[in-house]
Formats: C-alpha cells, structure tokens, sequence
C-alpha cells in the first residue's frame, strides 16, 4: 500500500493542518496585487530546490499552532489549534478580514493534500471566490475539487528542479512520469472556469530547458496564461541567467500562448 503524509483516517476527514490564515496582496500570478486572504496548509510531499516556504514541507502535528492574523498586520495575531474544520477556518477568514470579503487563495504545503476539506470549505465562504494555488503533482485531487474553486493557480516544474519527494510513493519521480502527470493536470486545468500556469524561471536554465513545459501547455491547455516569475534568490538558489526571460517569452508567443512576465510581488513590497 503506496505510504502518504495523511493516515487514511485523515485522508477521509475533512479536518486540516493549519498553519496560517492572514489578510495580504496576492504577489503571484493572474490576479497579482488583489487583496486577498491566505489560507496556508501544512504538509507538502516535494522538494522544489526554489520553494519559499519550506516551513510547510511538515505536517504538523497534534500539539501544532496555527497562527490568526490580524486585520493590517500579518504577524501580529493570535495562535489556535493547528487542525481544524471547514467551518472553523471560515470563521477565521472572516476575522482577518479588514473590511468587505474577499477573495480566499488556499496554498502551502500542497492544498490537494486535502481535496475534501476544500469541497467542505467551499459552502461557508458565501460569495467569496476560492482559489487554489497547486503544484499539480496530484491529478485525482484536482479533479475533485475543480467544480468547487474558481481559479487555479498551477506552478509548471522541471524535474530538474526537483529533489526526490519525501512520504508519499505515488508521486511520479522520473522526467517520464513527470511529463505524464504534467499533462494530465494539464487537460484537467484546461477545464477549469479561470486559471493560469506559472513557470518558475532560476539560474542555470536554458530556454531549452523549459521547451517540453512549453509545448505540452500549449498541446492541452493553449487558453491559459502563462506566467513566467523569474525566482526570488533564496538559500542560494540563483536569479535567471540574463536574456532567458525575453527568449521564453518569443518561445510562448511562438506557441500562441498568452504570455506575462511577473517577479514575486509580495516579496518586491516587503509584504507576507
């Protein structure tokens, strides 16, 4: 039986790990510098050598702390039990919420770790949009919960940038599987009523590299916009080389695809 982050009792329940919730402007992305509320999950099975927060990688544990913000000031806030209900993170939402609601942006860790919490989540959040923010490594998870988020947000990843993934044996670990998964989430997302793809761009690439994520977005899902996010330094993961982004953006557009190139906003404007 394939090993996984979750205990099958947990797989089936729709309470999650929450590490957490806060007010701030979306830094990636379509809908980059709307105000939006965060929803972070903890637990994530892969190792991308670029990720950001890798304080998500852990599933907490029993005894774990997610923290509350509060309205205007992300850190500042209070500390709850990490795990957690639909109806109690609704609530949370709520309370992070400096004035009308908005937008709700589910990221990580891997949200698709709990597709059925996100089902269940869906009904409490009233008029709010929900959006998923994935690295599409879990197709079945996503298509259960495409009819119930409003935008996908897909990270497009080079094996090459991957280390091998910790906890879960049914990942796809060679360039092979990777390009089938890839794919197949793919034509899942080409359904979706809004998404885009982000290709993340760091030091020591080639266009080249990045022909074979190019080609298959444009094979199964032409519609979506592509966003090329140049990487943030961080631990010493490098900056794109010069030249690389304005030669993936010809490449994009030769493949008739809607093309942006955006940095990491929230990081340029010293936000969470």
């Amino acid at each position: 039986m394939p090993t996984s982050l979750q205990s099958p009792t947990r797989e089936r329940s729709t309470t999650v790990p929450v590490l957490e919730v806060f007010a701030s402007i979306q830094g990636e992305g379509l809908f980059v510098g709307e105000p939006q509320v965060f929803l972070r999950l903890g637990g994530c099975p892969l190792r991308c050598r670029w990720c950001d927060t890798p304080h998500s990688w852990p599933e907490p544990g029993e005894e774990a702390q997610a923290r509350i913000g509060t309205p205007g000031a992300h850190r500042a806030g209070r500390d709850e039990p990490a795990w957690a209900t639909p109806f109690q993170v609704a609530t949370w939402i709520a309370e992070v919420e400096e004035g009308p609601a908005r937008t709700v942006s589910v990221t990580g860790g891997e949200p698709l770790l709990h597709p059925e919490f996100l089902v269940a989540l869906g009904p409490f959040l009233g008029e709010r949009s929900l959006h998923l923010e994935t690295a599409g490594a879990h197709p079945d998870a996503l298509a259960r919960v495409l009819d119930v988020v409003d935008h996908v947000s897909l990270d497009l990843k080079l094996p090459a940038d991957l280390d091998d993934p910790v906890g879960d044996d049914t990942l796809p670990k060679t360039s092979h599987d990777w390009a089938r998964t890839r794919r197949e989430v793919l034509q899942l997302v080409a359904r979706a009523p809004s998404a885009c793809a982000k290709l993340i761009v760091s030091g020591g690439r080639t266009p080249r590299d990045y022909a074979p994520l190019l080609d298959d977005l444009a094979a199964r899902a032409p519609g979506v916009p592509l966003i090329l996010q140049p990487v943030t330094p961080l631990r010493g993961v490098e900056s794109p080389d010069a030249g690389i982004l304005p030669a993936l953006v010809e490449e994009a557009l030769e493949r008739g695809l809607s093309c942006r190139v955006i940095p990491q906003v929230h990081r340029v404007l010293g936000m969470p």
